[in-house]
């Protein structure tokens, strides 16, 4: 049988071992160091704020976001139900109410209507919503600027959770920047990658501050050991940061090649009658971390699975909505079915930025056979 090709693995660019050789010559492997400190201020310069907080997972960094937005027990977060539950977990770590909202169907994000409807009804109910998480997926930026609009208007903050979305772009501002905060994943699947590991970003320097203390066990600066808050083991270490300042050094690279995967997938295969893929709205710029399409219906969707499966070709079908998983199913849901319907069509096809030309004619070229 072939070898395996995978939904989206790491790639590496070569130069990491440098970084982490420095680390290991130093002994500074704990999270402190150089390479916390390089990979620290590139993001800043990326992102053009003045500091950001580096973490050891983007679902640490969501929590920290929720936090510094003051949520606590009772409090209830709007958060979309097409999503993966490490931004809907840290809601329940701070006893919070998380509030489904469905989909709208040409980013499959967070529907802005439906979110004004329910916020407009907790307001009249007494009780408003204390958050908004705005989730960028897949890399398809959400309508961000309309979520902004909504928690201007409501007075509500709103927290951006593109963890999938290191790169991509609304009307030229990069996703992450945009709300009271923002969170990156550089988990081992993501476009670059600190094996495990993210990032929270903030425009204000006081929550990056907050932020970094709690993640240290809210550790203050003394001789001994004093904490003045409930702190947290957040912190990502000097190593792993290593990894990350390497792959800060080739990211364009690896979202152009993630874009033209994109392209060639739709170029090849949008003729198929029972094939869509989802455009970018105007001012949209998708890093198209994963190329997700959809078919007619849920059998030809897993019939496509199973197929490429049997060729040694990993893909997933579209996240199952939060608000029908056993862990959320007792928290409001907001909408229609939109979301149900991607997730019963939808499939998210191999999109690493390694794939070899070989690979990527194999994958077409069993997809093409299939729908034959």
């Amino acid at each position: 049988m072939s070898d395996k090709i995978w939904l989206s693995p790491p790639h590496l660019s070569g130069e990491e071992l440098k970084y982490i050789k420095d680390a290991f010559d130093k002994n500074w492997i704990s999270p402190y160091g150089d390479n916390i400190d390089s990979f620290e201020s590139k993001l800043e310069a990326y992102f053009e704020v003045p500091d950001v907080a580096l973490v050891n997972s983007g679902t640490s960094a969501i929590h920290l976001s929720l936090i510094l937005a003051g949520i606590g027990p009772g409090d209830e977060v709007i958060v979309p139900t097409l999503n993966f539950a490490g931004c809907v977990n840290p809601i329940l770590y701070q006893k919070a109410i998380p509030l489904f909202i469905d989909s709208e169907s040409d980013t499959w994000n967070i529907d802005p209507m439906i979110a004004e409807e329910v916020i407009i009804s907790k307001i009249k109910s007494g009780k408003k919503p204390k958050a908004i998480i705005a989730v960028h997926l897949f890399g398809m930026p959400c309508k961000i600027e309309a979520i902004l609009a909504l928690g201007t208007k409501y007075n509500i903050p709103v927290i951006e959770d593109a963890a999938d979305a290191l790169g991509s772009t609304v009307n030229g501002k990069k996703t992450g920047a945009f709300g009271l905060s923002g969170i990156i994943s550089f988990n081992g699947n993501k476009t670059i990658t600190t094996s495990g590991g993210g990032v929270l970003i903030s425009k204000d320097p006081e929550i990056i501050r907050q932020a970094k203390h709690l993640s240290n066990q809210a550790r203050t600066l003394k001789p001994y050991y004093v904490h003045d808050a409930v702190g947290y083991n957040y912190m990502m270490s000097n190593i792993l940061a290593g990894l990350g300042t390497a792959q800060m050094e080739v990211l364009e690279q690896r979202i152009a090649k993630r874009r033209e995967i994109y392209s060639i997938y739709k170029s090849e295969l949008s003729r198929q009658s029972n094939i869509f893929f989802p455009e970018e709205p105007e001012g949209s710029h998708s890093n198209r971390w994963l190329t997700s399409i959809l078919l007619d219906n849920e059998k030809s969707r897993d019939h496509l699975y199973h197929s490429l499966a049997e060729n040694n070709i990993e893909s997933r079908p579209v996240w199952n909505p939060m608000h029908r998983q056993p862990a959320f199913s007792s928290f409001p849901f907001y909408g229609a079915e939109t979301a149900q319907q991607l997730f019963e069509k939808g499939l998210c096809l191999p999109s690493g930025s390694s794939m070899t030309e070989e690979q990527l004619e194999r994958i077409i070229a069993c997809i093409k056979k299939y729908m034959q």
